[in-house]
């Protein structure tokens, strides 16, 4: 931990400050506390919670915030959730309520003041000493099973706007004083959201979480001191200002401009095209992303809130860094310019704007192409793009369940893979998103269909579907499920990737396109539309496959050992391996076999690259 304690340049000559000695090992020590609390806050909510998008697909988050709203915290939530939104939703708590009190706790989902979108439910608690002093801020994001939309689901694509969309809205609204709820708001909400007890288990399992936040700082602040506590927050943000320093000057200078677009849907019957200018200042250490020539915000629900469009940017700074010793959090930031306008499809919404849909679709569409740009820039560095979001294997179920005669609604992840190739490895399977990094969960068959009405006839990978490259994108993911005996369910999705595909970097190949259908009862299958809701009857299914992952680097450079280990694993047929990898792979009766000789002589006589890590 010496680079805690000295850093780099003359860090060591700002060793003493007010008498504080800048130890790198209390730092880390101090620093792994903090972490813990976040994640006691984190298994509370997992092991608690009653909807199954929080129970087993893992999509909410906790972090911790310094009193003048500073991410601190985060252990392992979910990007697209905490980099940027939960310090401008404190500031919004703030400026709502001059005065803050113990016991106080905040409901908060407005897309228009920080939040991700209206169905990510915050729950914000500050933390107030003894003395009434606010010390910290903790704050619990867990997405909805329904948040009282017009449809149930929590992803509205196609809403012209915030009142057709529909979702319950509140600002800072406070539901909790000195400890005791606020019933006006209980009953609102138990009176619009279609699974009143469901969303009533995750309240209180959210609840949970801030709580045991505010709980751990309070002992954390009387076992170590508020005085040490704060000077360990400036250590803490400056040490992690000079690891994000250390990872730019790694590479080069350079500045492009690359584009991306998502695909038509409604109200956008053009789809929305995004334009990206990336700088890397090596010199002054900060990378910049500028999205202000966009065009404005669209009628439909794809607008990306502020906090969502700040932070997808810098999902791709960090994925294109290769450096995942950096800690994001406010200390690192400063190194990061991300240039926004008012009104803008990606920048800052204005009201009634709708922004039901921002934590994925149009956001990946902003972060893909940023860690693409870096590997424009920077050879060795950056990532080819992940798959496109939200096909039929990521939908909103609902209906009425017939074993109890109970309405059910919830988002499930079936299969949604699609990870980019980069510079040492290839494409994460089970990412499912850019902005999610991994850290939502695929969902268990058998927990599904215990906890719904449902039927998952078959889930498996998509041959030949992963963007080629030297690392290759992750193949796509095939899902086809329908309702039980006696059950109408309705399947809402809002896909993204059927027509733009996820690209590849540095001479990769993009992935496969997503697809949906449904599976009529005779067999035959009808496509449908990207953004749709279809009804099924018993002995109807709905068919999704998920987009594959970008490819990154020259297919042609790809170790011939990985195509085989490929086409064992049946990812990769035999002639995909030759036409896209230039590697001959025969059959024997033991198996595959690589044909060596001919591989070399199909590829130029190459020497073969090394297998690489």
């Amino acid at each position: 931990m010496n680079d805690a304690a000295g850093g780099t340049g003359t860090a060591a000559g700002d060793m003493e400050r007010a008498g504080w000695a800048r130890d790198g090992v209390r730092v880390a020590l101090i620093s792994n506390r903090i972490e813990s609390i976040a994640r006691k806050m984190q298994n509370t909510l997992f092991r608690t919670a009653r909807s199954g998008v929080l129970n087993t697909a893992h999509d909410f988050s906790c972090v911790i915030l310094t009193a003048d709203c500073r991410l601190l915290g985060s252990a392992e939530s979910l990007p697209i959730h905490t980099l940027i939104g939960p310090d401008l939703m404190c500031e919004v708590v703030r400026q709502h309520h001059s005065t803050l009190k113990a016991g106080d706790c905040f409901l908060h989902n407005s897309p228009y003041e920080g939040n991700s979108h209206p169905a990510d439910h915050c729950l914000i608690v500050p933390v107030v000493d003894e003395g009434g002093t606010v010390r910290f801020f903790v704050l619990a994001k867990a997405h909805q099973a329904d948040c009282g939309n017009s449809r149930p689901t929590t992803y509205m694509g196609h809403a012209v706007d915030v009142y057709e969309e529909g979702a319950l809205i509140f600002s800072a609204a406070k539901i909790q004083s000195d400890y005791q709820d606020n019933e006006d708001l209980i009953r609102m909400c138990r009176a619009r959201i279609r699974v009143p007890e469901q969303w009533w288990g995750d309240y209180l399992a959210t609840l949970g979480a801030v709580r045991i936040g505010e709980r751990e700082l309070l002992e954390l602040g009387r076992d170590l001191g508020w005085d040490t506590l704060e000077r360990y927050t400036s250590d803490w943000f400056d040490y992690c200002e000079r690891k994000m320093v250390a990872a730019i000057e790694r590479l080069p200078s350079g500045k492009v401009t690359v584009h991306s677009a998502h695909d038509p849907f409604p109200g956008v019957p053009d789809g929305i095209p995004v334009k990206l200018d990336v700088e890397i200042d090596a010199e002054n250490a900060m990378i910049r992303v500028d999205l202000r020539d966009n065009i404005d915000c669209q009628p439909c629900g794809l607008n990306l809130s502020e906090g969502c469009t700040r932070t997808a940017a810098m999902v791709g700074i960090y994925n294109g860094i290769i450096d995942h010793t950096v800690p994001a959090n406010a200390g690192s930031f400063r190194r990061i310019d991300i240039q926004l306008r008012e009104n803008c499809v990606v920048g800052i919404p204005r009201h009634p704007h709708s922004c039901s849909v921002a934590t994925t679709n149009l956001a990946d569409r902003v972060a893909n192409p940023v860690q693409r740009a870096i590997a424009e820039i920077a050879p060795g560095f950056g990532m080819a793009e992940t798959g496109p979001i939200q096909p039929p294997g990521m939908s909103v179920i609902s209906g009425r369940d017939p074993r109890n005669g109970e309405p059910f609604v919830n988002q499930i992840f079936l299969g949604i893979t699609g990870g980019a190739g980069t510079p040492l490895t290839d494409g994460f399977l089970t990412i499912i998103h850019v902005g999610n990094a991994g850290l939502c969960r695929h969902d268990s068959i058998e927990v599904d269909e215990l906890h719904h009405p449902l039927f998952v006839k078959e889930r498996r990978l998509l041959v030949d579907s992963e963007g080629p490259g030297q690392f290759r994108g992750a193949p796509s993911a095939y899902v086809e499920f329908g309702p039980i005996e006696d059950c109408t369910m309705q399947v809402l999705y809002t896909a993204d990737g059927t027509i733009n595909p996820a690209l590849g970097a540095r001479g990769g190949s993009p992935g496969c396109v997503a697809q949906a259908f449904k599976r009529e009862h005779d067999g035959s299958l009808t496509a449908l539309p990207a953004c749709h809701g279809v009804t099924l009857v018993p002995g109807e299914y709905v068919v999704s496959h998920s987009a594959g992952g970008g490819g990154y680097g020259d297919p042609m450079e790809r170790a011939p050992e990985r195509v085989l280990d490929d086409v064992l694993e049946h990812w990769v047929t035999p002639e995909r391996a030759r036409s896209a990898y230039g590697v001959i792979v025969e059959a024997t009766a033991d198996g595959f076999v690589l044909d060596a000789a001919a591989t070399a002589r199909l590829r130029g006589a190459r020497p073969e690259p090394d297998a690489g890590p």
